[in-house]
This record gives structure tokens, C-alpha cells and sequence, in this order.
């Protein structure tokens, strides 16, 4: 277990710390909860195109549960867990590049990782047949989001990975709700 940690410090820092003021604003701006809104209008539209207003409403609600399982599940490990931030931690803080707005105290797992990857293996599967190539490009989207989240100081990437991995769980569960729901409340399938 010591030894994953270590590793996992010394994977931080060379992560992190490849990092330059020249790409700074690019990873700020991915990192920012709010950059993301654009995409979002983009998959409503597709959802909608796919499913119609009923559909897009179930979709919604679906999204809506998501995204709470992911923040909920990540405050009650952050809480759990308490292992600090990069950002918090003496011997990294000082190596390290941290260049976020703000840093909590605790951080496993990441949340922004957990909730980019469960929306993109949920949406990414819910819309595959009429648009194959969106899977691949919000997997890649949610990759960045993670790394992110290490570029700017305040993740670990066994953070990021375990975000991910829970998050891409919730993504799968959020899909067989949302085909039990639309076969329930539209008595057809998908």
C-alpha cells in the first residue's frame, strides 16, 4: 500500500509538472465546471432529436440522478478517506505546480472525473446507434477532464482513475435505468 502511494505521488508530479504557463489557461478552462455548458446544449439537442420531449424529460431526470451519485459518492469517500489534496499534502505542495482558483482540504476521488465519465459512458452508449462516433469523442473528453484535475494540482491520478472507473459504473447503471424507465413509461424499447 506504501508503495502505490509513493508511486502514485511521483506519477503526480510528473504529470503535473509537465505543465506550462503556456497551456495553463487551456487546462484552467477544461477544468472549469462551466466550460463544458456548450457540449451539454450539443448532447440535449442529439437527445432530443433521438428521443423526442418525453424521452429527453426521462433522459433529464436520469442525467439529474447521475450526476448526484457521483458528487454524493465523492463527498462521502472524501470524508471517509480525508487524503489530502496534492495541493495540501507537505512534500508535494512544494514540487508541485498548482495553478487551480482553490484547493480544498480532501480529495479522493475526484468528482469532476467521476461525473465527466459517468455522463459520457451514459450518453455515449444511450446515443451509439444513431451516432457512432460520439462514444469514442466523450470518452476522449472525459480523459482530459480527469487529467485536468492533475495538471491543475489538486487530484492525484489514482484520484482521477478511481473517479473514472466508479464514474464509468454509474454511467452503465444510469443506461439500464434509463432502458428499464423509457420500456416502462413507453412500452417500447431502444
Amino acid at each position: 500500500m506504501k508503495e502505490l502511494k509513493q508511486l502514485d505521488y511521483e506519477l503526480f508530479l510528473y504529470l503535473n509538472n509537465l505543465g506550462t504557463e503556456t497551456w495553463d489557461p487551456f487546462w484552467l478552462f477544461l477544468t472549469d465546471k462551466w466550460s463544458s455548458i456548450p457540449l451539454y446544449v450539443v448532447l440535449l439537442f442529439l437527445i432530443f432529436k433521438r428521443f423526442g420531449l418525453k424521452g429527453t424529460l426521462l433522459t433529464l431526470v436520469t442525467v439529474a440522478l447521475l450526476i448526484t451519485a457521483t458528487d454524493q459518492l465523492a463527498n462521502v469517500f472524501k470524508h471517509g478517506f480525508e487524503r489530502l489534496r496534492p495541493c495540501r499534502q507537505e512534500g508535494i505542495m512544494e514540487q508541485a505546480r498548482f495553478i487551480a482558483v482553490r484547493c480544498g482540504s480532501f480529495g479522493y476521488f475526484s468528482a469532476h472525473a467521476a461525473s465527466s465519465m459517468a455522463l459520457a459512458v451514459f450518453v455515449g452508449l444511450l446515443l451509439r446507434s444513431k451516432f457512432k462516433w460520439l462514444f469514442p469523442l466523450l470518452m476522449f473528453w472525459a480523459i482530459l477532464v480527469g487529467y485536468s484535475r492533475i495538471y491543475v494540482g489538486v487530484h492525484y491520478p489514482g484520484d482521477v482513475l478511481t473517479g473514472m472507473l466508479i464514474g464509468a459504473l454509474i454511467g452503465l447503471l444510469m443506461q439500464f435505468l434509463h432502458r428499464f424507465g423509457y420500456a416502462k413509461f413507453f412500452k417500447e424499447t431502444y
